[in-house]
């Protein structure tokens, strides 16, 4: 599209909006009458360790979402000289999982938790149990179990629990609703209902809930709703906290709230069975489309869903590029005090594609990428961690392989779950996120660890934003199905790379994560000791 048909497409309130709060960045994304991005905002962030728990404050939260917006609005107005005044629909997508908790009056009643709280392991354990269902420590109903464990006052006031993305769509929409997706990292969900766990439901209500408190569990929980579903139109209020400058109008239509998982998918073109992908940045998980159900629960894999409800397995770890983002630092810091100047993303480029040349068991190193703690293992604490033997070699291609190796290690071991016990068939994985920002060595190191192909798009920078974009859109388009719609009309024409490892690297990697899950506790005792 050119600019002034651009701009008259925005001008006539035909745009569709999609804002994604990611780890690091909330990501604001335009998109056109193609489908494609026509301008984007961003507003970092870091989320902080108070008290040992992983959080971000609310004000943080509303305020980021402003900014990013206003980034985008004024790019738009820069770029294209028309301010954005209406919008065809318009989405939000966050972190999955972690816990809200709000009163009737929509206090926060204790710290908002993210993803990458630990802490929950005695209660995802009774949980399992009880539902015959695996329930991830990072999961809400977790969190909320933890809390009545240890009888929390503020429970007595309990009205709405809800996740990032469900907690900002209900702010900009007075609606308490939540995209399936997100939901499936709340709590278990039934895959022919499309809606939560009735029996789930009834055995949490009668051994948590009954004669304890004044309210029900299915009453303080979102509503499910599929991909395409009418979730509310933008309010006043939302108008007031988007878009300082007031251009905007209300009424807008909101699709699902949804997680990022879900919007990766999307992102990826990747809901159908037999597909998948890895998104791979501050986290990084594997989400595989199910042909049929697992034949039993296994503790390194979530049962999610696609944004449209079919099942999904995760193999998800906590840690992934946080320690070799640091180690890049370090590096940046050597540079400049030895009187030089160099551009950071060209220095994780120069430093990524050393990996390319290293030993493919990686020499005998070893990396620990645990900035926080790591369930797939274990751990409900972190420590980066590199080690090796006085007679193995350090070099820095050896070293950057091996950090980025490690990153991958824990999200492998439950593919080895999916792939060796459950004979699950994918054909390729596509990848997206900070991971692969050095193209090359990321699909490397994938394609090493997952031992199949692997694919990056070239709108894989785009990422989740431009997930919830879509979906927005979609909103539209109900007459086919979402798959249809992705394949028909955003993927017809896409341009992607494939890459797949040599035998050399596939061996070089199983040789690493044996080394690797050998010296875990070579972990726990830095854990204990520091």
């Amino acid at each position: 599209m050119d600019r002034d048909r651009i701009a008259g497409f925005i001008e006539d309130g035909l745009a569709v909006l999609g804002i994604e709060l990611g780890s690091t960045r909330i990501k604001a994304v335009l998109i056109g009458e193609d489908k494609m991005p026509i301008e984007s905002g961003s507003f970092s962030w870091e989320n902080k360790n108070q008290d040992g728990i992983w959080t971000y404050s609310l004000e943080d939260v509303l305020n980021g979402l402003s900014v990013s917006y206003a980034s985008l609005r004024d790019a738009v107005l820069k770029n294209y000289g028309v301010k954005i005044k209406n919008l065809k629909a318009f989405g939000i997508s966050a972190m999955m999982h972690g816990y809200i908790a709000l009163d009737k009056d929509d206090n926060l009643l204790t710290p908002f938790r993210t993803w990458r709280n630990n802490i929950t392991s005695a209660e995802s354990e009774k949980l399992t149990a009880l539902f015959g269902y695996n329930i991830p420590q990072r999961w809400t109903i977790a969190h909320l179990t933890k809390d009545i464990d240890e009888g929390k006052q503020y429970l007595d006031n309990l009205n709405y629990i809800t996740t990032l993305s469900g907690y900002v769509h209900y702010m900009l929409t007075d609606r308490k609703v939540i995209g399936i997706g997100d939901a499936s990292g709340m709590f278990p969900i039934d895959m022919d209902k499309k809606d939560y766990l009735e029996s789930a439901i009834s055995s949490y209500q009668r051994d948590y809930v009954d004669g304890r408190y004044g309210w029900n569990l299915a009453d303080i929980l979102p509503k499910v709703l599929l991909a395409g579903s009418d979730a509310g139109c933008l309010t006043k209020r939302g108008v007031e906290i988007l878009d300082g400058k007031g251009w905007l109008c209300d009424g807008i239509p909101m699709c699902p709230p949804e997680g990022d998982a879900g919007t990766g998918m999307v992102a990826t073109d990747s809901i159908l069975p037999r597909t998948g992908n890895v998104s791979a940045g501050t986290s990084a998980f594997a989400m595989v489309v199910l042909e049929r159900p697992l034949s039993k629960v296994y503790s390194s894999l979530d049962i999610v869903t696609t944004p449209d409800g079919s099942p999904v397995a995760m193999a998800h770890s906590n840690n992934c590029t946080g320690s070799y983002d640091a180690w890049v630092s370090l590096f940046h810091e050597v540079i400049r005090s030895a009187g030089f100047e160099i551009d950071k993303g060209r220095l994780y480029d120069i430093l990524l594609d050393k990996a390319l040349a290293g030993d493919p068991a990686c020499g005998g190193l070893l990396s620990y990428c645990y900035i926080s703690g790591e369930h797939v293992t274990g751990f409900s604490e972190g420590r980066p961690l590199f080690v090796r033997k006085p007679e193995s070699p350090l070099n820095l291609s050896d070293f950057m392989r091996s950090e980025l190796y490690s990153s991958l290690c824990a999200m492998r071991l439950g593919l080895d779950v999916l792939f060796d016990q459950e004979k699950v068939k994918v054909d390729l994985l596509c990848g997206h996120g900070g991971f692969f920002k050095s193209e090359k060595s990321g699909m490397m190191a994938l394609s090493a660890a997952a031992k199949i192909p692997v694919r990056v798009l070239d709108t894989a920078g785009e990422g989740g934003a431009w997930g919830i974009a879509l979906l927005a859109d979609y909103m539209s388009h109900t007459d086919i199905s979402l798959g249809v719609y992705l394949d028909d009309k955003v993927f017809c024409n896409a341009s992607y790379r494939v890459f797949d490892a040599s035998d050399e690297d596939k061996k070089g990697f199983d040789k690493y994560l044996d080394r690797y899950k050998s010296g875990l506790e070579i972990e726990r005792s830095a854990v204990n000791c520091l």
